[in-house]
């Protein structure tokens, strides 16, 4: 049985830009045309200052370890609960993104470093705000202290219309 974001069917890697061979291009390059480069700009530098608040937002929680720097629009960090070992934080981890994705509050993706397993947020929704990362930084907490007391998988939710995860997507868009 499949969890997570590809329970839902649609491949959401095989959307990016560079995978646009076809005429899915059209309404990018048409957005550019229509909006200009600048506006374009600012919406990067906000998605890189959301990035920055992201970072001050783990940085603030005890249980929260950021992984790697964040210069640009992509957050690595894991929920790290003291006295906890590796590969347990790293089951953990992984639940706890299921939850996550499951739960629709976000859909961050996942990578490796060093060896951890690391959650990845990649901002790149010019609809996100900071209430978005408010609640991202809530549900890991509240995801990470219930898979400590209960390490058993919830029941998966329910999968959700298309309509109603595309208007909950707030992170990691291009997978």
């Amino acid at each position: 049985m499949y969890r997570g974001v590809i329970a839902g069917g649609l491949p959401f890697a095989d959307r990016g830009i560079e995978l646009t061979r076809s005429f899915r291009a059209l309404k990018v390059w048409l957005s550019l045309k229509a909006h200009g480069v600048r506006k374009f700009s600012r919406l990067i530098e906000q998605n890189v200052a959301q990035a920055q608040y992201l970072v001050q937002r783990i940085r603030s929680q005890h249980e929260l370890e950021l992984l790697a720097p964040a210069p640009l629009t992509v957050v690595c960090f894991r929920f790290h609960p003291p006295q906890t070992s590796e590969p347990r934080l790293n089951s953990i981890n992984k639940e706890l993104l299921l939850r996550l994705q499951e739960s629709g509050v976000a859909v961050p993706s996942s990578t490796i470093l060093d060896g951890k397993f690391t959650i990845r947020v990649a901002i790149t929704n010019h609809r996100s705000r900071r209430k978005d990362f408010y609640a991202l930084i809530t549900a890991v907490l509240e995801f990470g202290r219930a898979i400590l007391s209960d390490p058993v998988p919830t029941k998966r939710h329910p999968a959700k219309p298309l309509g109603t995860i595309q208007r909950q997507l707030r992170f990691s868009l291009l997978l």
